[in-house]
């Protein structure tokens, strides 16, 4: 419908639903520092974004309580909102519940596999995204990251870092 058939509270209604939408879409496509195939929606931290009274109040929960990554993300939230015209962004960071790997959606599963990390599977189950052989062994129980570990398979002799599951 044409704008100029809209009452005063449709027009309100209409042009904050739009904000809600544009600053939702923004904010999916930060993504992760540490993981850069990964959007942040992919993952699972980002939980919620709300518009109310012209700030945009975005809601994210770390991987886990130390990760050092949540800063630049907080940075990159911040910065999209503010480049695509949002000039009052609150960020809250909540640790419950806990953040866990069941929140990563299945393309994020595949994108990790793709990009050469073994995705989140108890640590029995856990193949190597090269060749596929599911006789790795650990290295480290830290990879990269907190959140991986470094394994190497048995069968290609590949490091790899495998996102360890919660």
């Amino acid at each position: 419908m044409d704008a100029t058939f809209l009452s005063g509270f449709e027009m309100v209604t209409a042009a904050i639903v739009i904000d809600l939408d544009r600053a939702r879409e923004v904010v999916s496509q930060v993504v992760d520092p540490e993981i850069p195939v990964l959007t942040i929606a992919e993952l699972g931290i980002l939980r919620d974004v709300v518009v109310e009274e012209g700030t945009v109040l975005v809601t994210i929960t770390p991987t886990y309580s130390g990760c050092p990554a949540m800063s630049q993300i907080e940075d990159d939230i911040r910065s999209r909102l503010t480049v695509a015209g949002f000039d009052r962004v609150l960020l809250k960071t909540t640790h419950a519940p806990a953040w866990t790997t069941d929140w990563i959606s299945p393309e994020a599963v595949a994108k990790l596999a793709a990009f050469g990390i073994a995705p989140p599977t108890p640590e029995t189950e856990v193949v190597c995204p090269r060749c596929a052989a599911a006789t790795p062994r650990i290295v480290s129980i830290f990879g990269s990251t907190a959140c991986k570990a470094l394994m190497v398979c048995a069968r290609c002799g590949e490091p790899f870092d495998w996102f360890k599951d919660f």
